[in-house]
């Protein structure tokens, strides 16, 4: 979203909350869903915890004066209320636990790409369903950080902001999550790299 767009939307969220919210959850709903797909790798939770964040969205903008809404970074401060509902529904779980986590194939749902044929499709899942499965054991900052700067396209700075951290900081959990992605995705290579630093 330009910034003449963002200043367009923010405007109608001071002028008319209403309208306005219909048109942030349009313009970012997919992006917060990807985020949620992602970092908890299950269509279902993702969809639960996207309406949850549009409800909280919605309950603190009908707090904020005109002029807060007015001088809002929409997607930043999407991200960072998604991010929280994230945090809050891993503790939960932590404290609760309930039955086993939906399976990863439900993510799928959102990647699948009906054109290349049968052999493509399927080389594209299983990928698909490894990057899922992988991007599920890195630690939750470095996932999140990770999945929003790479997969969501935010900033550093956008980064930090949901992450609640410095630039420096941001850019050095993308780093390590990256790392680590890459060893867990190709053991293989972290294998030999161990043997060489060894």
């Amino acid at each position: 979203m330009d910034e003449k767009a963002e200043r367009q939307l923010t405007e109608l969220l001071a002028v008319d909350l209403d309208d306005g919210f219909a048109e942030l959850v349009r313009v970012h709903e997919r992006a917060v869903y990807a985020f949620l797909l992602r970092v908890s790798g299950s269509a279902t939770e993702a969809d639960d915890l996207g309406q949850d964040a549009f409800l909280r969205a919605y309950t603190a903008l009908r707090e904020y004066a005109p002029q807060r809404r007015r001088e809002l970074k929409p997607r930043a401060w999407l991200m960072t209320i998604a991010a929280n509902v994230w945090r809050n529904h891993v503790r939960t779980c932590t404290r609760r636990p309930t039955a086993a986590w939906m399976p990863v194939e439900d993510a799928l749902d959102a990647w699948t790409d009906e054109r290349p044929g049968p052999a493509e499709h399927a080389a594209l899942a299983d990928d698909q369903r490894r990057l899922v499965a992988v991007l599920l054991e890195l630690p939750q900052h470095h996932r999140i950080a990770v999945v929003l700067r790479h997969m969501v396209g935010m900033s550093y700075a956008e980064v930090a902001e949901v992450q609640g951290c410095a630039v420096g900081t941001a850019k050095a959990q993308v780093s390590r999550g990256l790392s680590r992605l890459r060893r867990l995705l190709d053991p293989e290579t972290s294998e030999e790299l161990k043997e060489v630093t060894t």
